[in-house]
This record gives C-alpha cells, structure tokens and sequence, in this order.
C-alpha cells in the first residue's frame, strides 16, 4: 500500500512540474523484467520515437549485445558503465528514420544511474538502440568528453525497478578479443518482449 502511495504521489509531482505523466514500459528479459518511466514532457521527441518502437513490437525478439564495465572497456580514456539494447535484427529494414539529437544541455535531463539514453554514432542518427546507465555517467551528459563532438547522448527517461535485473546483465560473460575481453555479451541476452504498461 506504501509503495503504491509513493509511487502515486510521485506521478502527481511530475505531472504537476512537465505537464505530462511519464509513460511507463515493460522490459521482459530472459533474465528478469525491467520497469522504465519514458519522460514524454522533457524529452518529446526522444520518447515519441522509442515509444513507436516498444508499439511496434521491434523490440521483442531483441537482445541486449553490449555490457560495459570497468574489466572489459575499451575506452580507457572516458570510462562508461552501460548495458545496451538492440531491436530485432530481422526488423533492421523497417526501422524509422534517424532521429535529430535531443541535447541534455536542453531537456535538463542528466545521465544518472538508471537513466535512460538514445545510443548514437555522429548527431542526429538515434534509431532504436539504447541504454541504460549503471551509475552516473556523466560523460555522456553535452559538454562530457565520451563522444568526441562534444554533443552528448539524448536521455528520454529512467528505469524503476529492475535495476538488479540490469546490474545481473551487466554481470554477464562477455567475448574475448585478442587478448581483452570484449564489450560484447557472449551470449547476448535475449529480449522476450516489451510494452507499455
């Protein structure tokens, strides 16, 4: 009763502060569900467009390839801890076009543990890939030196529960390469399916 009290309470002081309730999905893993709040009043277009892929269904059947950590980064200069998600690949022709780059330095939103955020290669080409941060990742925030345009990651919202879900993820055996172990989940971990909910 508590819980759902607080969580009650919480909704109602954001949507009193953005206008806008966060939109919660639902992320079964094979290794456990993770909750996220997607912050639809800060970050509209970010959301708008992770959202077009948790209705769409592109996620289901998608893995988690990527767990970085401190004994298997291959940034050694800039530091990050993240595990990062993957649509079906099968679905790689329908995706959505890349979407423009929703800066940290204009949402207010930072990258902080649990927080949500659009993976990217140069500005404005964020498809469906993401992560989530374990611990704060404030390089990834604009003006952070993690990509070397300066430009940072767009963060569209924040897990709820399941965060030991993430950290077991995390936890998982990664590949080799040479002699260093890879970023890379080996096996990656299989998303079952995702929803709002």
């Amino acid at each position: 009763m508590r819980i759902c009290l607080a969580l009650a309470v919480t909704m109602l002081l954001h949507v009193q502060a953005t206008g806008a309730p966060p939109v919660v999905v639902v992320f079964e893993t094979e290794l456990g569900s993770i909750v996220m709040e997607v912050d639809v009043a800060r970050a509209p277009n970010t959301a708008a467009n992770f959202l077009k892929y948790v209705d769409g269904k592109f996620y289901d059947g998608g893995v988690i390839n990527r767990a970085v950590r401190p004994d298997n980064t291959v940034r050694k200069d800039v530091e990050i801890q993240v595990i990062q998600f993957q649509s079906d690949p099968a679905r790689r022709r329908e995706q959505f076009p890349p979407i423009p780059l929703e800066r940290t330095s204009v949402t207010g939103l930072k990258h902080l543990d649990g927080v949500l955020s659009m993976a990217r290669a140069g500005p404005d080409t964020a498809t469906s890939s993401f992560s989530i941060m374990i611990g704060n990742q404030l390089e990834l925030d604009f003006g952070g030196k993690r990509n070397p345009d300066g430009q940072g990651f767009a963060a569209f919202g924040r897990v709820t529960a399941g965060m030991d879900v993430v950290k077991k993820i995390q936890a998982s055996p990664t590949g080799q390469t040479g002699a260093y172990r890879s970023e890379t989940l080996d096996p990656p971990i299989k998303v079952l399916r995702a929803y709002r909910k």
